[in-house]
């Protein structure tokens, strides 16, 4: 059985790559992933890993879906960062659109395909009331949000033009082991985690009143398998990850209790969707979904590998920096900050 994973460096790819060596048998994995956010040593041993960038109109999926069929295809690689997409509109459109248009064709093309899984994001839901629940109409405030949900549209057209098999997952605020935590723009847990190593302040956008539900990695990687291998997921969209909302406020002050960084401070608000979490029924339903990982059992989990990471790949520490499209409107902390991430990995 072929399986072929993008974004295979990083978290959500490289955790999924490991689960599947350890619970399904006679399971080859295939996995591409450009490096610009994710990490080699992120990616299990057992693993055929090709170092590719997607949506650059090349040769080498077509290739390897040509030489090794895939069974199954787990599209994980997207330009995860929000906020940052309005300032990266042309960047942000070729790593989710493009990208996911070029594997979406050589899914069509390879003819044995059983399932195709896209992640997708929360971002698709834009300011609605929450629960966001699956049946809501798609309404995002940002280019990321709009190329998630461009993908999900040309997904579906595919299975109704060419009967390609698939199935949407919309992951929210995953969070863990394994996730890079050295860029700017992505990824609020890793970000604190961070700037506590530095020794600098918790920065909290605004009032802190936006609400999120995070999402334990582990919680969730059976359950993007069952997506993949499940009669019933085939042409449906379910979201998944947590079940309990918290205030972006109590999740830094919860970080702050396990990092010792005591020094919160508060910025001015950006443009982003304030109160933002999911249903989850179709998940339990369906995927077998479990929300088994508190968020302070996680964060202190994810702190203990982060001070060992901090310390293990220094030359993480500043990443190659991302170029603006347009600088009107960008926030102050980030015009004066030296770093960037260019982010070719989960949502």
């Amino acid at each position: 059985m072929n399986i072929f994973i993008t974004g295979i460096a990083g978290l959500i790819g490289s955790r999924l790559a490991k689960w599947i060596v350890d619970n399904v048998k006679n399971a080859r994995i295939f996995g591409i992933d450009d490096l610009s956010g994710g990490y080699v040593e992120n990616i299990p041993s057992d693993t055929d890993f090709y170092p590719i960038h997607l949506g650059n109109g090349s040769d080498n999926v077509k290739y390897l879906f040509s030489t090794h069929p895939p069974d199954y295809v787990f599209h994980i690689a997207a330009f995860a960062a929000e906020g940052l997409s309005p300032f990266v509109r042309q960047y942000t459109i070729q790593n989710t659109w493009m990208a996911t248009a070029e594997i979406i064709n050589n899914c069509i093309e390879c003819g044995n395909l059983k399932r195709l899984v896209f992640t997708s994001s929360m971002a698709t839901y834009g300011r609605q009331r929450p629960p966001f629940s699956e049946d809501m109409p798609l309404q995002p405030i940002d280019p990321y949000g709009v190329g998630k949900a461009a993908c999900e549209q040309d997904i579906r057209i595919a299975g109704e033009q060419h009967g390609l098999p698939w199935t949407i997952i919309r992951p929210h605020n995953v969070y863990g082991p394994g996730q890079n935590i050295w860029g700017d723009y992505r990824n609020v847990l890793g970000i604190w985690m961070r700037q506590s190593l530095e020794e600098k302040p918790i920065r909290v956008y605004g009032d802190g009143s936006q609400t999120r539900a995070f999402s334990h990695i582990n919680d969730c990687l059976e359950c993007l398998w069952n997506a993949a291998i499940s009669p019933e997921t085939d042409k449906e969209v379910i979201n998944l990850g947590g079940t309990r909302p918290i205030t972006i406020a109590d999740a830094a002050r919860e970080v702050a209790s396990i990092t010792g960084n005591t020094h919160i401070e508060h910025t001015k608000p950006r443009h982003e969707v304030k109160e933002a979490w999911a249903t989850w029924k179709k998940s339990v339903d369906l995927l077998g979904y479990k929300d088994r990982t508190p968020l302070h059992d996680g964060l202190k989990q994810m702190w203990t590998w982060a001070q060992k990471s901090w310390q293990q790949y220094p030359n993480r520490r500043n990443p190659q920096p991302l170029e603006y499209e347009i600088k009107t409107g960008l926030y102050d902390w980030w015009a004066k900050s030296k770093s960037g991430s260019r982010t070719l990995i989960e949502n």
